[in-house]
């Protein structure tokens, strides 16, 4: 059964947030495929993925280079899935894809301060629900740890 997770953003930006969930992954051995709608914003990703930390970074690549199934994480603005991910990261309102049944995690992450954002991640949520999937929605504390909400 596919999860689903819906994380909320407030008070932190996507680069802040998404490296440690991203390190999360990895750590568990999961291949994952991370969906963006514009190539500015994935290749923005892509060197922030390279710097984030002095000490660390997350092993990556994009859907533009010579090969991408070899990528344990992968960058792309398309619905595809050549890394063969079992988890699926859909920002700046990437979405849900058809294929979801395949995955056995979709993170979906979504901006708290753009109305669009939430309206879109509401949406989401009520055809994920429909389709029987189990979603859970996530919200950052006072401390910026993220906590279950439902």
């Amino acid at each position: 059964m596919t999860e689903v997770l819906f994380y909320h953003l407030n008070r932190q930006p996507l680069e802040h947030v998404l490296p440690s969930l991203l390190e999360r992954s990895f750590e568990r051995g999961w291949r994952v495929v991370l969906q963006g709608s514009a190539e500015e914003r994935i290749e923005a990703l892509d060197a922030h993925l390279w710097t984030y930390r002095e000490d660390n970074f997350l092993p990556h690549g994009t859907a533009k280079e010579a090969d991408p199934a070899e990528q344990p994480i992968l960058l792309t603005t398309a619905d595809h899935n050549p890394n063969g991910a079992k988890v699926r990261f859909l920002i700046d309102g990437a979405p849900v894809p058809a294929d979801a049944e395949a995955y056995d995690r979709i993170v979906l992450i979504f901006d708290g301060e753009d109305e669009d954002a939430v309206a879109a991640a509401r949406a989401s949520w009520g055809a994920v629900k429909a389709k029987g999937f189990d979603a859970t929605y996530w919200q950052p504390d006072e401390q910026g740890r993220w906590v279950k909400k439902s």
